[in-house]
């Protein structure tokens, strides 16, 4: 499927939902799970503790409280304390696009799981995360957005974007 690339600070997006990037325990820390609790307000780190844990490239959604959005789909691209792995990316890539489309979402953003504390190199993974959204066959997600929060991601982000063909 087509996909965006955009920048900007993921808990300011407006979507059905919005992608964590999580790890197994679901516990919401730094980068965008902290950036997402800070927006969100309280109870959200509580909800996603409560349905963890999962399995390393599993997700588990959750209410999106004060986002602009109606779901967060936590999705586990690494162990709790550990990195992230070409598979787990994958999978947790795979399984946040069907998650948001079982929930009939046609919108989604989704940052570079795996690329930041988790340790994956940030063009491997991003290529992955690309390679999974352009393969995806939705029902009804018709609008998937990859976030980059800085400058220099968000342009290598596009460069690499383009190169699968979106």
């Amino acid at each position: 499927m087509e996909f965006d690339v955009i920048q900007g600070d993921i808990a300011a997006q407006s979507a059905d939902a919005l992608v964590n990037a999580a790890n197994t325990s679901l516990r919401m820390g730094s980068g965008v799970a902290g950036a997402l609790k800070r927006a969100a307000g309280s109870g959200i780190d509580d909800e996603a503790i409560a349905k963890g844990p999962v399995d390393l490239g599993g997700v588990a959604t959750t209410d999106a409280y004060q986002l602009e959005a109606d779901y967060v789909i936590h999705a586990a691209a690494m162990p709790a304390g550990g990195e992230s792995t070409a598979e787990s990316i994958r999978d947790a890539t795979r399984n946040a696009l069907a998650e948001a489309d079982a929930l009939n979402c046609e919108s989604l953003v989704l940052p570079a799981l795996g690329c930041g504390i988790a340790g994956f190199d940030f063009d491997d993974g991003v290529r992955i995360i690309c390679d999974e959204i352009a393969a995806f066959e939705p029902d009804s997600l018709s609008d998937v957005r990859l976030i980059a929060y800085d400058d220099d991601e968000f342009e290598r982000m596009r460069q690499l974007a383009g190169e699968i063909g979106t």
